[in-house]
């Protein structure tokens, strides 16, 4: 753990004890700061009870006392509106900062590296800490993945902090340096928090808002919105654009699965890279490529890395075989961009997909309607999306997972087709039947695995 040492003999309130918040308070405490925690949450308060950490209702305090309010990313900062405990920290004049922000002001000697997002952030940043740590450097990863920020271990100058940064965590991080700052797309998400599109792009462009003489920026330029905040950044200098499919002038792009680094016309075939399958993929590639270049990586060094980089849970994770049928688990595609990632990969498709929708409209993903053969319908947006699918692709209501996983293993084994992949590619967040997406990933692995006949690892 990270002492915050820097908010040492000064009072602070801690708002939110899951994860991060209990880490935060720990850290702070460890530290030497005063700290003042709650959660709204019983279960939340009774495990930070046990870890020691000092409970206060922080609704009747007076935040004129306390010298900073360290905010959970989950709860409302600005939008839809203020959580009241954070109106009245604003009220007081108190600053609201997240855990990152705490970690930044203990300035550390090792490189860090910030890598947001609304797709592919978590596998750039696992692919990013597996190629430096293969080329013999000290890294660890956290943030948004994994551990929370103030739980990593110290590292020296010669170490790598490699952080997914959400836009929640950008938005409660006002002084966001990174030496090494990545941005890979911008596609609708998370709107309600942030008062819209134009709200959520601006937090996304506060990744760079350090000079370029202390950063090297990198930046997807396949959606609108990024090509746009490239074009800002390429007058100031420093910025490396990424693209796959088409050229990216003095960056780094993917053309029929081979990665070309533009600088100095090397190059990394990427279609025998298992973990990596896709072209969203092929994008955080490119990526995790150009942000070890600027850390200093070789290509030679790089490559192997990516070849045998094992992926994550959750995203087009393959859990199993079952008469000839591939059950492809990509939980983690909570809204319709990342599930027309996969759906765009796959040919004959027994789709899953369901649960609180972030939109209804399906319209990104009817190019590649062809390659689904049935879907099967699950949570609250099974009523909207079967409205979005008729007359396009022949659907089922299942209503939940279990009856989707038999009744898509039922039809893709009578229609026989060969290549049959159930997919659980949801386009939905989870929220509606599970905890997170990663339990409702859980979820489908067991039941597939449950199927007389399974086979692990069919690859």
């Amino acid at each position: 753990m990270i002492a915050a040492n820097a908010f040492a003999n000064r009072p602070v309130a801690v708002f939110g004890l899951g994860r991060s918040g209990l880490v935060a308070a720990r850290a702070l405490a460890g530290g030497g700061a005063t700290v003042c925690a709650w959660d709204d949450a019983l279960e939340a308060r009774e495990a930070a009870h046990d870890a020691g950490v000092p409970l206060a209702d922080l609704s009747g305090q007076d935040f004129a006392s306390f010298d900073a309010l360290i905010l959970s990313p989950g709860i409302p900062l600005t939008h839809p509106a203020p959580h009241a405990v954070v109106a009245r920290a604003q009220a007081a004049g108190c600053e609201v900062i997240g855990d990152i922000e705490v970690f930044l002001r203990e300035g550390l000697p090792a490189s860090l590296v910030g890598i947001s997002g609304t797709n592919g952030k978590s596998t750039t940043t696992a692919l990013l800490a597996h190629i430096l740590r293969r080329s013999g450097r000290a890294v660890v990863e956290g943030g948004n993945l994994g551990a929370p920020v103030l739980g990593l271990p110290l590292l020296g100058a010669d170490g790598v902090y490699v952080l997914e940064l959400s836009s929640y965590q950008i938005d409660l991080t006002p002084s966001l340096v990174c030496d090494v700052a990545v941005l890979l797309n911008i596609s609708p998400d998370h709107l309600d928090r942030h008062g819209g599109m134009e709200g959520y792009v601006a937090v996304k462009k506060r990744l760079f808002a350090q000079p370029a003489a202390v950063s090297t920026a990198i930046v997807g330029i396949d959606d609108s919105f990024c090509a746009g905040i490239y074009a800002d950044l390429r007058t100031r200098g420093g910025a490396i654009p990424i693209a796959v499919g088409t050229h990216a002038e003095g960056g780094v792009w993917v053309a029929g699965g081979v990665l070309h680094d533009g600088r100095d016309g090397a190059s990394v075939d990427l279609t025998g890279a298992a973990g990596l399958r896709g072209q969203h993929n092929w994008q955080n590639a490119a990526a995790a490529y150009a942000a070890a270049r600027a850390l200093g990586v070789s290509t030679s060094a790089i490559a192997p890395a990516l070849l045998d980089f094992p992926g994550l849970s959750h995203r087009m994770e393959s859990v199993g075989s079952v008469d000839g049928v591939l059950f492809v688990n990509d939980s983690k595609a909570t809204n319709v961009t990342a599930a027309a990632r996969a759906l765009a990969f796959f040919g004959a498709i027994y789709w899953i997909a369901g649960g609180r929708a972030k939109e209804t409209d399906l319209d990104a993903l009817a190019p590649f309607f062809p390659h689904v053969r049935h879907a099967f319908l699950i949570g609250e947006a099974a009523n909207a999306f079967g409205a979005a699918l008729e007359g396009h692709v022949a659907h089922t209501a299942s209503g939940n997972l279990e009856a989707a996983v038999a009744a898509a293993h039922e039809h893709a084994l009578a229609d026989g087709e060969e290549g049959a992949v159930v997919l659980l590619s949801p386009a939905c967040a989870s929220f509606d039947q599970w905890y997170d997406f990663e339990a409702r990933g859980d979820a489908f692995r067991r039941l597939v695995a449950a199927l007389p006949g399974h086979q692990q690892d069919p690859a």
